[in-house]
């Protein structure tokens, strides 16, 4: 998978018919607390922040509701697409400070079913005074969705060799994202060239207004912190408390992203092979040992594939995805090595497993569209690799910075090479020049998005106040660390963001 990935949480939300309103939190129609539109609006955008949803009980102490949001900003007379969000009302309505929204990344995660999780995923003080809101963003979910392939198509394509060795190898690669771009434009031409970060961002302030809040309380998540920050830089007169956890650096290239997130992917893996040592660990007793025998299995199924039980083989391809995803949890470690150990006796079953769960894929098939909404955005967002020609030239290079992921996300751009809508946004630090404080949030040891990136995004911004999180795993809140919990509640509840940057 190329690009940046975070997996939702748990849960769902089943699609409400709107044919009357719900009584709403406080008691009227529809649960808006104000009656009309909160800050600005811009020239031409009227009848979209003014609309009123039609908010309907979508599960326990759940509501959801389906707004309308132009295709193109440039052209707000014409024609219009569907988000489709999830609110847990406050439980202490008098309290009530507003509306928290939040994203968990992606690009192409869903946020209605993030949402779902609330109740677990966030401080039992959040829920008492915020409304908080999870939207699926153009393009994915329950919202007006990219659609490319159907569940076959998508299981040839993730089991494709993701690192090839050979022109044969590499011809079929080349091939298969070929077809996969040209399902995308065949199946969602209009809709491609409409999904872009800064046109997610310019959805969140039509949400903000909707809702009756002056300023936009938000907590993003991996990919959801560049859509926070490009917001912020969008709207920076509009940003309330704004909390940024698991950042992303946007002045960086793709090919910056790429490196630096298979050398991630390195640090976490170093991480778990120490751990897996320290314990009684099946895949040695050192971790040289466990790094080796990840890497066996890595070769051996590049060499041939691994039965699961099942019509679907274990691929190498597969094999990665299966291990890159514990290393978003420490909790998920012991998994990994129960799925490494197998797969070196042979069996693939846990590792596809694994991969499965990355991928949101069910015995039914792609739950979601994350698989195909990822691309529909990276590849609008940042130019990446333009040929085959292009990705060899940089095969040395990321094979040098990380032998064991660089090729495999150099080759997972090929898409983008073949993309039909050209890229439109361009690495540049974001200022955010006039916004009040913005808490961004970096894990030392996050594998998915580098501390690094926290520092650059922090360092960028005009206001960013930076907490650091000393640890493993992906994104810093809730993870089992009173210090930074503590912080980012109280700055939310409060609106203080510590006076100085912080190490927890």
């Amino acid at each position: 998978m190329a690009g940046l990935l975070v997996v939702a949480l748990v849960g769902g939300c089943g699609v409400a018919t709107r044919a009357q309103d719900a009584e709403g939190p406080s008691g009227t129609t529809g649960g808006n607390p104000t009656s009309a539109p909160a800050g600005p609006i811009p020239v031409g955008l009227e009848k979209f922040y003014q609309q009123r949803p039609a908010w309907e009980r979508c599960g326990s102490g759940s509501q959801c509701a389906t707004i309308t949001v132009p295709l193109d900003y440039t052209k707000p007379a014409g024609d219009t697409i569907e988000l489709r969000a999830r609110r847990i009302p406050a439980r202490d309505r008098a309290g009530r400070i507003g509306t928290l929204f939040i994203n968990p990344g992606g690009p192409g995660a869903s946020g209605v079913q993030f949402a779902s999780s609330a109740p677990f995923s966030l401080g039992a003080a959040l829920l008492r005074r915020f409304d908080v809101i999870g939207w699926d963003p153009r393009g994915v979910g329950d919202s007006t969705p990219v659609r490319c392939l159907d569940t076959e198509q998508q299981d040839k394509l993730l089991a494709t060799d993701g690192s090839p060795d050979d022109e044969t190898e590499i011809s079929t690669l080349d091939a298969e994202n070929k077809a996969f771009a040209q399902a995308c434009e065949r199946r969602s031409g209009n809709l491609l060239p409409h999904v872009s970060t800064e046109d997610a961002a310019r959805d969140i302030d039509v949400l903000r207004g909707i809702v009756g809040d002056a300023e936009l309380n938000y907590l993003g998540y991996s990919y959801g912190t560049f859509l926070g920050a490009t917001y912020a830089e969008l709207f920076p007169k509009n940003v309330g408390r704004l909390v940024l956890d698991g950042a992303v650096d946007p002045s960086k290239t793709a090919e910056q992203n790429n490196i630096a997130q298979a050398k991630g992917f390195d640090v976490a893996l170093n991480a778990f092979a120490e751990d897996c040592a320290a314990r009684s660990c099946q895949l040695g007793g050192s971790k040289t040992e466990v790094l080796a025998a990840v890497d066996k299995l890595l070769t051996e199924t590049d060499a041939k594939p691994l039965p699961t039980g099942g019509d679907r083989e274990l691929t190498q391809a597969l094999t990665v995805l299966a291990v890159i995803f514990p290393l978003y949890q420490k909790e998920a470690w012991p998994q990994l090595e129960e799925a490494v150990a197998n797969g070196l006796e042979g069996k693939g079953a846990k590792l596809l497993a694994l991969a499965d769960a990355f991928t949101d894929r069910t015995p039914r098939g792609y739950a979601g569209n994350q698989n195909e909404a990822i691309y529909a955005v990276n590849c609008l967002d940042r130019q990446d690799i333009t040929s085959v020609a292009d990705a060899k030239s940089k095969l040395a290079k990321y094979t040098a910075e990380s032998p064991r992921f660089g090729p495999y996300l150099l080759w997972g751009s090929l898409a983008c090479a073949n993309w039909p809508v050209k890229p439109t946004g361009k690495p540049h630090p974001i200022k955010a020049t006039g916004a009040k404080p913005i808490v961004v949030i970096g894990t030392t040891r996050d594998p998915a998005t580098p501390y690094a990136w926290a520092v650059g995004l922090a360092g960028q911004l005009d206001s960013g106040v930076l907490i650091t999180r000393d640890g493993d795993g992906h994104t810093g809140y809730k993870a089992g660390n009173p210090c930074v919990d503590s912080a980012v509640e109280s700055y939310l509840l409060q609106g203080s963001a510590p006076a100085t940057d912080i190490e927890c």
